[in-house]
């Protein structure tokens, strides 16, 4: 199944908050994507971009915050 593309031209990108001043190996989401949470590496802005259902996107963030 394809999906239409979606436009990230005006997308407004966020850095993870455990992101230090350095740089380092930190990734950067966009919001207002309906159902979508875009990735980016914030070293490479101009890089491909991963676009992970929002539901996954969660359930990933959950699995890192769960101390078990």
């Amino acid at each position: 199944m394809r999906h239409a593309p979606v436009d990230l031209s005006t997308a407004r990108w966020r850095k993870s908050s455990y992101s230090n001043s350095n740089g380092g190996e930190c990734v950067e989401i966009a919001e207002d994507f309906p159902g979508l949470v875009p990735v980016r590496d914030s070293k490479d802005p101009h890089g491909p971009s991963l676009l992970i259902p929002a539901a996954a996107w969660t359930a990933f963030v959950a699995s890192l915050k769960d101390p078990s």
